[in-house]
């Protein structure tokens, strides 16, 4: 017989689930992500496309843009049991992209192995590559913004990655990196002094306004 506790258990669980498809996932939900597929299922469809514009901005590979997108998901899965930050769903994702990229970045285009019993359930199909494809050439100009950021530090990147490329408030910004909004503020007035420095002269001064 099915005890007294599992009715309302079920229960509450179908109005969570109700609740995020209806609204999105809210901070409150965000840490079931890893242990609950049909949670985790609405958070990927909520944030698949703008995390895919995020990668494309980066990238100009379709299939290195998937694979980074698929590395992003599975980090916010692994990670998700430790979600503690004020910082929103859409600002916390933006946060683990940051380092996904980072990380590729720095190691360059190496191939890496993966296990398929992680990536199987979240893996991008054929017609989602015709669809980063067509991203990744929407993107151009932010990706030449990009490239144009190498000589500045990490930190005023960061910040000067997510306000002008990806078009997020300072708030926004620094929450996703975990910082100070007045932190945030200088290191993007820094960043932006420097890029019109190394950009004087350029075809689109007005980028980092």
């Amino acid at each position: 017989m099915e005890s007294s506790q599992a009715l309302p258990d079920a229960l509450g669980r179908h109005l969570s689930v109700a609740a995020a498809r209806e609204h999105g996932v809210s901070a409150g939900q965000l840490p079931k992500i890893g242990t609950d597929p049909e949670i985790f299922g609405v958070f990927y469809a909520e944030h698949l496309e703008e995390l895919q514009r995020f990668v494309a901005r980066r990238v100009d590979d379709p299939e290195r843009a998937a694979d980074l997108t698929a590395d992003v998901f599975l980090a916010a899965i692994t990670s998700a049991h430790r979600y503690r930050s004020r910082a929103t769903p859409k600002t916390w994702l933006y946060g683990i992209a940051m380092v996904v990229v980072a990380e590729d970045r720095r190691r360059g285009a190496r191939k890496r192995a993966r296990e398929e019993r992680l990536r199987g359930g979240i893996q991008l199909d054929q017609d989602d590559t015709a669809r980063i494809e067509e991203r990744i050439d929407a993107e151009a100009r932010s990706r030449r913004i990009y490239m144009a950021m190498d000589r500045l530090g990490e930190d005023e990147r960061a910040v000067l990655e997510l306000v002008a490329i990806d078009e997020l408030t300072v708030a926004e910004a620094a929450a996703a990196l975990g910082l100070r909004p007045v932190t945030a503020r200088v290191r993007l007035h820094r960043a932006r002094r420097k890029m019109r420095a190394e950009l004087e002269g350029a075809r689109d001064p007005d980028d980092f306004k």
